[in-house]
């Protein structure tokens, strides 16, 4: 099993900046995509931004500019620093880790979610 644990969740104004940080722990061989989506009330989930193991990174139109995903691999940890947030940021924040268990199975990748952080961009 493995855990994926965030932090860095808040109240900020707009124009406003937060760092969200999401953990791995557990059984893992090695980590490779790692991502960010969020969820707005009412809305579908959606991705924010993801990044591969070699560092590659994609982002959602509505962000790029803003938001900046990074990962340590050593710490099997996954970053997204968020500058001008703006009030359609508000949602809660989910971090996605698709991980690698066992080493003889190295293509057999699972996909495991965080508990969620809620961001809430506001005056």
């Amino acid at each position: 099993q493995v855990q994926l644990v965030e932090s860095g969740g808040g109240l900020v104004q707009p124009g406003g900046s937060l760092r969200l940080s999401c953990a791995a722990s557990g059984s893992i061989f090695s980590i490779n995509a790692m991502g960010w989506y969020r969820q707005a009330p009412g809305k579908e989930r959606e991705l924010v931004a993801a990044i591969t193991s070699g560092g590659s990174t994609n982002y959602a139109d509505s962000v790029k500019g803003r938001f900046t995903i990074s990962r340590d691999n050593a710490k099997n940890t996954v970053y997204l620093q968020m500058n001008s947030l703006k009030p359609e940021d508000t949602a809660v924040y989910y971090c996605n880790a698709a991980v690698v268990e066992d080493p003889l199975w190295p293509k057999n990748e699972y996909s495991y979610w965080g508990q969620g952080t809620q961001v809430t961009v506001s005056s």
